[in-house]
């Protein structure tokens, strides 16, 4: 095996970010593409450092006429590696960019699951960060949008999902796949400008590199870094806020002291709200609920909102919000 800068740069990253060790058993999810195969052939050339066991899996959402032909190329792979394979198959076409990403997670933590792995590892790079950061800005989101593809984050009980390339971007894994003829399937999909995120890949960033700056993928990427650290502190400090709020009184689980968040700053007292509405909701808070429901903190006695999606509804009664 030839060693280069990015197998040091990858083993340095997992020891260094503390993102796996020695001995685990890692589900590698492998599409086909240049990404994933670099990820997968650098895990497997730095193996015996580590000692793992890997195992590949593949999810086929049934939405391109060669999805069947692209599983079995995965899966001739998997056996000339002499690793094991698992297919997941979606049971009908996935459509839309949001749907198959969530099918995609749930199946791969299911095979996980069964099979005791206790890592799923994928191959996003600085590059799908960087288009993660602006498709989330043109959409609204605030920072905990555009930190953007975290290098870990908790799918299951003891299931962690793991992105060690994030520090790589797409042009180093084609040279890296060039290099060691890996053989590299074509998804027609990527080409297709219907989807947003093509679009800004294939015509937003270079546009921007060309005309703005060369380096927007990487300082986009290091953006999403930076905001990864703060969004994370801001959380911490909003949990403290929520905590004390609610440490008293009847309906403590619903309830917030007002007095005691009239004291907190106005982005610790939104995302206070942001993080009471994440549990009662049925979908993710937009800026708008958050927004009616942090102005109680200052509104009059007997107040309160109109329904939230789900039909709970938030009532100021003398120091206390109460959510019924």
């Amino acid at each position: 095996m030839s060693w280069t800068a990015i197998h040091a740069q990858i083993h340095r990253t997992i020891r260094h970010r503390h993102l796996l060790l020695p001995k685990q058993r890692l589900l590698v999810a492998v599409s086909g593409g240049q990404d994933s195969l670099c990820l997968i052939k650098l895990l497997l050339d730095i193996q015996h450092k580590w000692q793992w066991f890997i195992a590949i899996a593949h999810c086929d959402h049934c939405w391109r006429e060669d999805s069947q032909d692209n599983a079995l190329h995965v899966q001739n792979l998997a056996e000339s590696w002499q690793i094991p394979y698992h297919l997941a198959t979606a049971s009908e076409p996935i459509n839309t960019e949001a749907s198959a990403r969530n099918w995609r997670y749930q199946a791969l933590t299911e095979i996980a699951q069964i099979n005791e792995y206790s890592h799923i590892i994928t191959g996003h790079t600085a590059s799908d960060r960087a288009e993660t950061l602006l498709y989330n800005l043109i959409r609204g989101t605030g920072a905990d949008g555009l930190q953007a593809l975290t290098w870990q984050r908790s799918l299951a009980d003891n299931i962690l999902l793991v992105r060690p390339l994030l520090e790589i971007t797409r042009s180093q894994t084609a040279e890296f796949c060039q290099k060691f003829h890996l053989p590299i399937w074509e998804d027609s999909t990527n080409q297709n400008l219907h989807y947003c995120r093509n679009r800004i890949r294939q015509q937003l960033i270079p546009y921007l590199q060309t005309n703005f700056n060369p380096k927007t993928e990487a300082n986009l990427a290091r953006t999403a870094e930076l905001l990864q650290a703060e969004v994370s502190y801001l959380e911490e400090i909003a949990h403290h806020w929520r905590l004390e709020a609610s440490e008293t009184g009847e309906n403590s689980n619903f309830g917030l002291n007002r007095r005691i968040l009239q004291k907190a700053p106005l982005a610790i007292q939104r995302r206070v709200m942001r993080q009471v509405l994440q549990e009662i909701l049925p979908e993710s808070p937009n800026f708008e609920h958050i927004e009616k429901l942090t102005a109680l903190i200052i509104a009059p006695n007997r107040s309160q909102t109109d329904p939230f999606p789900g039909g709970a509804i938030a009532q100021v009664q003398d120091d206390w919000i109460i959510i019924i």
